[in-house]
């Protein structure tokens, strides 16, 4: 379908930002960025566009802006690859950001559902995961006491850690290293998003 010129200006700048900043921007940033005094207006062109099959978003989600890709859909993936969903922290959480690019594990999942994370920090050290090291994981929201997790946390940090739950429902996500401190958390502010399956490393 065609595209208004403010539309395209529009699409333009935010596949800009997705490309330069690995995210999406707020409606605010939108606004600023193509010099718009009102955020209605933003919100205005962007249902348009995603009236038009250009844009999706995810309803009542902050930076959920994505580019529909609009080509030829590209052939499926070899057998056995997996995701590579981005950088997990085994120190301080950090933002979690989603990449596209493979790699082939089919082997170590044995058809499970499963995706690779880079490790950054070095939290984990005890349990042998240390920084650059990739760890494959089971995308569950189930975890049993004593697995090693990815935790989600506040819906927008995560974080590699052993799960422990207390009689009270609060949860504590440990690390196996000394040098750093257990954080504990009420359960609403953990989402569990995958077990820890296996880690490879290269030297």
């Amino acid at each position: 379908m065609t595209l208004t010129k403010r539309q395209r200006q529009l699409l333009d700048y935010l596949q800009k930002f997705l490309r330069d900043k690995g995210y999406s921007p707020s409606l605010q940033e939108l606004a600023r960025g193509l010099r718009l005094s009102s955020v209605a207006t933003v919100h205005k062109h962007l249902k348009g566009l995603e009236d038009k099959g250009y844009i999706a978003r995810a309803p009542g989600q902050y930076r959920s802006l994505a580019v529909v890709e609009r080509r030829r859909a590209p052939r499926p993936p070899a057998a056995g690859s997996l995701p590579f969903a981005g950088r997990i922290a085994a120190g301080a959480p950090i933002e979690a950001i989603e990449r596209r690019s493979r790699i082939q594990l089919g082997d170590i999942t044995r058809g499970r559902d499963a995706f690779v994370l880079e490790v950054r920090g070095d939290s984990m050290i005890g349990e042998h995961i240390v920084e650059g090291d990739w760890v494959v994981v089971e995308r569950t929201a189930q975890a049993r006491e004593g697995d090693i997790v990815v935790a989600l946390i506040d819906g927008s940090e995560a974080t590699l850690k052993i799960f422990h739950q207390d009689p009270d429902g609060h949860i504590w996500l440990r690390p196996a290293n000394p040098q750093f401190p257990a954080l504990r958390f009420p359960p609403e502010r953990v989402r569990i998003q995958g077990r820890l399956l296996g880690v490879l490393r290269k030297y």
